[in-house]
């Protein structure tokens, strides 16, 4: 009976002690568990990182230091050379993907070595989560109670990051020399490369600068680094990772002897970025980073050809979808000469002649002349306005082809009296442009030779209608993700945006210039204060300005003799596929002469048009429904045909030839009262010219219900 009692209070007092150990390790469980809740590592730290601007595949074009001045990149894993972080954990922590944070055999080997040898340290036991914990809360002490604490940290960081995490955050935070933190800041500084394409010799080196970032630097200590790279390889050796005969090229490799300056590419257009999007760290934008550098480097080398403190401005767009491809603000961000730190393709200036071909657009769409319509160059005055062309002389009788081919003044005045200045804004605010006036001026025809203010990003965006049939497309880089609504509204008819790029890819290319299949104009201001030259082929649209920011005179300064060349040498070096221009659409047709109606043979004034009609006693024609600017709702008759436009005519003599949107319909009639069915709704300018060649027009919008 004892001897049961016994065993049985043997047993008793193991469960007893088995329950209580089992409490202990609950409570103490709990315990550290409330303690590392209460006390967890402050891994925000690795939130402050550089913000960065890159380009449409990524490429960075310009970064900024974090507030503290540090270059500390954005990085994940899969932008990084494999074999660089295989060869960083097989050197630094070969078993980090089993450990918790602690590598227990590391830390017993490190204490048998210090025993044996003395108290000197022969290696150490940090793993790569214990080196980070020292990154995000650093402590200049090294003592044995500092090391424990790294332990603590490293479990605590082990419970809360996976293993993927803790190495993307260990190669965003490891110091590499001077300001330098994370592998993509230091392998961009060291050799001007992103850390995906590390060599073998690279790679080592970057591997062994972390544990002495300033002993190491090879812009200062060169032996010391090339040394520690060598050791990096001979481990890797030893273990079997890399081939002996590798190992030998990359001892062999040369290290770089100083520091590269950070990427700095489209400086304006990355700050303008910044300031668009303050809370995001990474900013992708539509450049093309090799056609932004082309184009940067060509803006260079024009310096020596700029007088003093004349600057330039490029920009290249794809006119299809609006995306900015390359933008050049200046001549030199930091040329304080120059004022380069302002962005001159943002700045307001004349336009010069560079506005005239959305004159002859709107006279194409009116059906007031056609290529071959000839007009006169000749003194004229317009109410007191008396245009003169930039060489001060006249031409005579030329037609409509020399006169925009030229850029003649006086017949760009002529057309704009007839399609009014008023119609010409309201076609560029549909382009997304607003001129820039004059304070409480009335527009009046001088806006059509540069009286008025537009930047070279507009410009650009005005000219993308000759790629789109006549519609323009908003200009966006990515910067500001609410940049505007959509332009739904063409600044011409189709017919009449290619009857102009036709003309435009006419004109001879300046001497000296690579021969380009493009379209081009050219602008000069008033003054000779900015030079002015917009091309295009079939889906490109690329702006130069030249001027002085403090829009001072320039003597000589011409749109055709100083941005023209610039122009057609950008073209040639930005490297993007050209697109021939666009066939003519259909129903159009280019004439001769003799073959027009008599009223396009020869463009009159409405005053000389006036003058010629009075003679028989008839009035000019005149639209008086629809009125100008009405919007017509046409309703469709459920599932009927949609209905037709009734336009009403008074005066003028018969037969009447309709002309809708630059279409003219093929038949002419005598009746007053003429229908009209729009293909499609939306703007829509009607003309009606009449058998004297005296015509009206009304711009109407058409709805349906």
């Amino acid at each position: 009976m004892m001897g049961l009692r016994g065993i049985h209070y043997r047993w008793r007092l193991v469960a007893g002690s088995l329950a209580g150990c089992l409490m202990l390790l609950v409570a103490g469980w709990f315990f550290l568990d409330r303690l590392d809740r209460a006390y967890p590592p402050p891994l925000e730290t690795a939130a402050d990182v550089s913000r960065d601007v890159v380009a449409r595949d990524g490429t960075l074009l310009r970064a900024y230091t974090t507030q503290s001045g540090i270059w500390r990149l954005p990085v994940s894993l899969e932008a990084v050379d494999p074999d660089y972080i295989n060869m960083l954990i097989a050197y630094e922590d070969r078993r980090f993907r089993s450990h918790s944070g602690v590598d227990l055999l590391a830390v017993g080997r490190a204490a048998m070595q210090l025993v044996l040898n003395g108290g000197r340290i022969v290696s150490g036991a940090s793993t790569i989560t214990m080196q980070l914990a020292r990154l995000i809360e650093p402590r200049s002490e090294r003592s044995v109670s500092a090391k424990l604490r790294q332990m603590a940290r490293a479990l605590q960081i082990e419970r809360r990051l996976s293993k993927d995490e803790i190495l993307a955050r260990y190669l965003m935070l490891a110091p590499y020399g001077g300001n330098l933190e994370g592998v993509r800041a230091a392998s961009l500084a060291w050799f001007g490369r992103e850390p995906k394409k590390l060599s073998l010799s690279q790679s080592a080196l970057l591997v062994a600068l972390p544990q002495s970032p300033e002993a190491r630097r090879p812009d200062r200590h060169h032996a010391t680094a090339v040394a520690a790279r060598n050791r990096v390889l001979a481990r890797m050796g030893e273990a079997g990772l890399i081939p002996r005969s590798e190992i030998v090229r990359a001892a062999a490799a040369k290290l770089p002897g100083r520091r590269l300056a950070m990427p700095d590419l489209a400086a304006h257009a990355a700050d303008a970025a910044i300031q668009a999007q303050p809370d995001t760290k990474t900013i992708r934008l539509t450049l093309d980073a090799h056609v932004q550098q082309r184009m940067e480097q060509l803006a260079v080398e024009s310096v020596s050809r700029l007088g003093p403190k004349q600057s330039l401005a490029m920009l290249l767009a794809d006119g299809r979808t609006g995306e900015i491809i390359a933008s050049i603000g200046s001549t030199g961000y930091l040329d304080a000469a120059r004022a380069g730190a302002i962005d001159m393709s943002r700045a307001t200036r004349s336009p010069g002649s560079a506005l005239k071909p959305f004159i002859y657009g709107l006279a194409f769409e009116d059906a007031l002349i056609a290529a071959e319509t000839l007009i006169d160059d000749a003194p004229a005055d317009f109410s007191g306005y008396r245009p003169r062309n930039f060489d001060r002389g006249y031409m005579g009788e030329v037609n409509i082809r020399e006169a925009l081919g030229f850029s003649l003044n006086v017949p760009a005045v002529r057309l704009l009296d007839a399609v009014g200045p008023q119609r010409l804004l309201s076609r560029l605010r549909r382009g997304g442009t607003e001129l820039d006036l004059p304070p409480g001026g009335a527009p009046g025809l001088a806006i059509g030779l540069g009286g008025a203010g537009v930047s070279l990003r507009d410009l650009v965006q005005l000219y993308t209608a000759f790629v789109n049939e006549g519609m323009a497309r908003r200009l966006h880089d990515g910067s500001d993700p609410g940049s505007g609504a959509p332009l739904d509204q063409p600044v011409m008819a189709a017919a009449a945006s290619w009857q102009v790029a036709d003309i435009l890819a006419g004109v001879n290319a300046p001497q000296g210039v690579p021969r380009l299949a493009i379209a081009y104009k050219t602008g000069t201001s008033y003054g000779y204060r900015d030079a002015w030259a917009i091309g295009f082929d079939g889906r490109h649209v690329l702006g130069v300005w030249v001027g002085r920011p403090d829009a001072a005179p320039v003597p000589g300064l011409s749109g055709i003799d100083t941005a023209a060349p610039l122009l057609f040498e950008a073209f040639a070096r930005a490297g993007v596929d050209r697109v021939d221009l666009a066939p003519p659409p259909a129903g159009v047709a280019l004439q001769a002469r003799a073959a027009l109606p008599h009223a396009l043979r020869k463009f009159k004034t409405r005053v000389e048009t006036s003058s010629a009609t009075a003679a028989d006693g008839s009035l000019p024609p005149r639209i008086v429904y629809p009125p100008q600017g009405a919007r017509v709702a046409l309703g469709s008759g459920g599932s009927g045909p949609r209905m037709p436009l009734v336009i009403k005519l008074q005066g003028g003599a018969g037969p009447y030839r309709l002309i809708a949107n630059g279409h003219a319909l093929p038949k002419p009639t005598r009746r007053r009262v003429l229908n009209w069915t729009p293909d499609s709704p939306g703007a829509s300018t009607l003309t009606v010219m009449d058998a004297k060649g005296r015509a009206a027009s009304v711009s109407v919008f058409i709805e349906t219900n």
